[in-house]
């Protein structure tokens, strides 16, 4: 059982950035993959950002791609998501989670076993 905790996330203005922290309990971490998605009112969960368990494979959403970095750092179980040139629409409830395979990261959010409680991201105009 992997439990995973999400914070950093806040009120911010359109331009400004955040960093997402996820921390997780579990010793086997670095087996994982791990993920980001996001969740806006009224829509369903999509798939922001991923990176596989060595840290090396890494994938984006096109709407975020040259504005997100996702990096992990598997001694210190941990993941982030440094969102940078943020906009209106990147404001929603924005979720870690782990997928137990030694490949690269999903994009499905089925494939992903375990999940955060979510951190909420609003970006004001």
């Amino acid at each position: 059982q992997v439990q995973l905790v999400e914070s950093g996330g806040g009120l911010v203005q359109a331009g400004g950035s955040l960093r997402l922290s996820c921390a997780a309990s579990e010793r086997s971490f670095s087996s994982y993959a791990m993920g980001w998605f996001r969740q806006a009112p009224g829509k369903e969960r999509d798939f922001v950002a991923g990176i596989g368990w060595r840290g090396g494979r890494t994938s984006y959403a096109d709407s975020v791609k040259g504005r997100f970095t996702i990096s992990r750092d598997n001694a210190k179980k941990m993941v982030w998501l440094q969102m940078k040139m943020l906009k209106p629409e990147d404001t929603a409830l924005y979720y870690c989670a782990a997928d137990n395979y030694l490949g690269s990261p999903s994009k499905s959010q089925y494939e992903y076993d375990y999940w955060g409680q979510g951190t909420q991201v609003t970006v004001s105009s």
